[in-house]
């Protein structure tokens, strides 16, 4: 009977606690997303025109968090429109993170960018600030081109990856003759 009776108070005493936890979190809703979807596929228009493709196991977006926030923490596919509907750039990561307000994308592990001039870009991290429509990084990074391989620590490029600038650069260049 006293076992009874202890195994019921510790029972209501671990769901008063429970509920307590849950009310605290409902109630700070800057630690909470709004969304949490998984397996998604999904196309981000602007005026009627569709600028990006996201393809992520998990999205979880914070907007209520003091700077507003979209997370892939089992990363992310990235592909960006130009005006004709061609993907003019694309970029894969094993994480990312998205800052609505300042609209700048961090982007970690295994990054894996492809150019329309069929040059690919992997690096550790990589940045891309849709503000100033510039992708960078001080970390290492490979850009495999058709001719030659270009390795270097730091880069900084336009959006489309189409003009970049290798801060420390090395590899091997083909000579014509």
């Amino acid at each position: 009977m006293v076992l009874l009776v202890l195994l019921c108070a510790s029972v209501f005493a671990c769901q008063k606690k429970g509920v307590k936890l849950q009310a605290e979190a409902v109630l700070d809703r800057k630690l909470m997303p709004v969304l949490e979807a998984e397996e998604v596929s999904t196309l981000i228009s602007d005026s009627g025109i569709i600028r990006y493709r996201i393809e992520a196991a998990k999205w979880l977006v914070y907007d209520k968090a003091d700077t507003p926030y979209w997370e892939f923490p089992e990363g992310v596919y990235l592909e960006k429109f130009n005006q004709s509907q061609q993907a003019d750039a694309s970029v894969k990561a094993d994480y990312a993170h998205y800052n609505e307000t300042e609209q700048r994308w961090t982007l970690r592990g295994n990054v894996k960018a492809l150019n329309l001039e069929g040059e690919t870009f992997e690096s550790p991290l990589l940045f891309w600030d849709q503000k100033e429509k510039t992708v960078y990084s001080d970390s290492s990074i490979v850009i495999t081109r058709k001719n030659s391989i270009v390795k270097g620590v730091g880069f900084r490029s336009n959006q489309t990856m189409t003009e970049y600038t290798i801060m420390n650069p090395t590899g091997v260049f083909p000579i014509e003759e």
